[in-house]
């Protein structure tokens, strides 16, 4: 009996004394959240995906945005879903390819929805309309820009303004003109049955103003050709045709969504 109590007096004490020290110390757990501000709980873990805000497209001298069609959709002379129709334009050019068209501006209609102004493969060259920008796909920035002079019959490819390809060409002849105005890059084409296209062809946005019954309504080309002999000269129908070599140069150097100005 006299070892138990002795046994039990013990376990009291130590009790006793692990309270005075813990009273005098304080809980270890406590210590830490004191010296370190954050707590005892580990830093939270950063988050995989950071959304930043949102910024505004960059302003450059020579950069120019196109956008794909998602679908077709018509064009209207205001950003507004009841203005007037301007023409519908396809998802696809007749080609079957994606249909790029250059964005102009951004507006917000009176039923807050955002509308694009682009320009459009119409006749007259240059006429310009609204689409909701849910038609279209995202932007797609351009640094180039390709200038055909027509009194010079001269074809320069610019790279944030600076020549990086010429080349002398022909163009339409006096009763098929090649029309001037600014204009887009909408596909790259191989495989032509004829070899009076070449080995490549582009297809632009600009429309011929007299050869309106030809296929698809007679859009203008930039393409090769079997007689490198006629160039430079008046010798087409409206398109514009370089050598071969300069042509499959001009391919590796070009991308879809080009702005074409001719002169």
């Amino acid at each position: 009996m006299r070892r138990r109590a002795t046994s039990a007096l013990a376990i009291v004490l130590a009790a006793g004394l692990a309270a005075v020290a813990l009273s005098r110390t304080g809980d270890p757990r406590e210590r830490l959240a004191e010296s370190d501000p954050r707590g005892a709980l580990p830093p939270a873990a950063q988050p995989a995906l950071a959304i930043t805000a949102p910024r505004p497209l960059p302003a450059e001298r020579h950069l120019t945005r196109w956008a794909p069609l998602r679908r077709s959709v018509v064009a209207r002379a205001r950003p507004a879903a009841g203005a007037r129709r301007v023409t519908l334009l396809r998802r696809l050019t007749p080609e079957g390819t994606e249909h790029p068209v250059p964005v102009l501006g951004r507006a917000a209609g009176r039923d807050g929805r955002s509308w694009l102004r682009v320009r459009l493969p119409v006749l007259p060259n240059g006429t310009t309309g609204w689409i909701p920008r849910r038609a279209a796909g995202q932007y797609i920035l351009i640094r180039h820009r390709l200038v055909i002079d027509r009194a010079r019959l001269r074809l320069t490819l610019l790279r944030r303004g600076e020549p990086v390809f010429a080349a002398r060409v022909g163009i339409g002849e006096d009763r098929w003109p090649t029309p001037a105005g600014e204009y887009l890059v909408r596909n790259r084409l191989h495989g032509y049955d004829s070899p009076m296209y070449g080995p490549v062809a582009f297809g632009t946005s600009a429309r011929s103003p007299t050869l309106t019954d030809w296929p698809a309504g007679g859009f203008v080309g930039i393409h090769g050709t079997d007689r490198p002999d006629l160039i430079p000269g008046r010798v087409s129908h409206g398109c514009i045709r370089l050598r071969n070599a300069d042509i499959l140069r001009l391919a590796k150097l070009m991308p879809i969504g080009t702005p074409v100005t001719i002169r």
